[in-house]
């Protein structure tokens, strides 16, 4: 299945510099495409993705609690199912992520085996790998604030991969009580690279505002969904769309079947990245009224928007040591 009005693109030919203008397009008026042809195949998703189900319906109480991170502001480990919450974070609702998450980055990792670390450590870095060639991309086209050669270093990140499961629903988590599995929202990142499985039964659970609504995302082969982030949009001086996007419940009648995963890669800047805030607000951004000054660092922006989230997995925390 094909969704003809979000399109696919092949990371060689951009590369090539082919497409130019429909690429240029699709990022000004829609801030997502499929990416293909991006170093990774399916076999290597497959591998990483056993990994870590293996882990999250194996794994003993004991090795889930010891990887779950006490620093929640740096995420790492494993969090349990319906202990984040994007709707909070976002100031948009009450209600939990119906999903578990394993995270991990550069450094300061949590891995529960010497053979789970073997099996993600370079999966990681694959998926570095292919988010920076994206991203770069992404940035040549849009010519974003004049880089040049500072480009590479600029995307030289702090990568952050979350693989996420979202098991079947239960009833009072269906569309007609809880319409998302995860809060409709943009990304504080340069680009989201995210691989994702199909749901069983068919439905399709990730959606993109593109024009004004909201289209499906359905799991294409060969391809991952790449999103255009907050900090595109500011280094590109707006051209860059960031768009929202969500993670929709089944419906009762779709409840059965419809467990999927996503494996993301979110590139990130390093911490000390510099913003104007005014321009950033002037760009349609959500910042923080906390940000009172003219420039502001990526720590503090992502510090500042996701307080609710952190103030939720900090009772968790507290919780489980209770």
């Amino acid at each position: 299945m094909t969704n003809t009005k979000v399109p696919i693109f092949s990371l060689l030919e951009l590369q090539k510099g082919h497409y130019q203008d429909e690429f240029r397009r699709c990022l000004t008026e829609m801030g997502v495409f499929y990416i293909k042809d991006y170093g990774i195949s399916e076999d290597e998703h497959r591998t990483a993705r056993e990994t870590m189900m293996h882990f999250f319906e194996h794994g003993s109480e004991e090795q889930k609690a010891s990887l779950i991170n006490t620093r929640p502001r740096i995420r790492r480990g494993f969090s349990k199912l319906e202990v984040e919450s994007t709707a909070r974070a976002t100031n948009t609702g009450e209600y939990s992520d119906y999903s578990m998450a394993f995270s991990m980055g550069l450094t300061d990792n949590l891995f529960p085996s010497r053979g789970f670390e073997a099996v993600l450590t370079p999966y990681f870095q694959a998926l570095y790998n292919a988010s920076q060639g994206t991203a770069k991309e992404v940035l040549k086209t849009i010519q974003a604030d004049d880089m040049g050669e500072n480009l590479d270093s600029f995307l030289d990140c702090d990568p952050l991969l979350r693989f996420r499961y979202f098991p079947e629903v239960p009833e009072d988590r269906c569309a007609e009580h809880k319409p998302f599995r995860m809060a409709p929202h943009y990304d504080l990142s340069i680009i989201t690279l995210n691989h994702q499985t199909p749901c069983p039964n068919g439905f399709v659970s990730l959606q993109c505002e593109v024009n004004g609504e909201y289209v499906d995302l359905p799991h294409i082969q060969d391809t991952a969904v790449v999103v255009c982030g907050a900090v595109a949009v500011v280094v590109s001086r707006g051209k860059v769309k960031a768009p929202h996007h969500q993670v929709q419940s089944p419906s009762s009648k779709q409840q059965a079947g419809s467990s999927r995963t996503s494996s993301v890669l979110f590139l990130r800047p390093k911490a000390d990245f510099t913003f104007s805030v005014p321009a950033a607000r002037s760009y349609g951004l959500d910042i923080n009224p906390n940000l009172y000054g003219s420039t502001a660092t990526f720590k503090d922006w992502l510090g500042g928007n996701y307080v609710n989230m952190h103030t939720k997995i900090e009772e968790a925390i507290a919780a489980d040591r209770a």
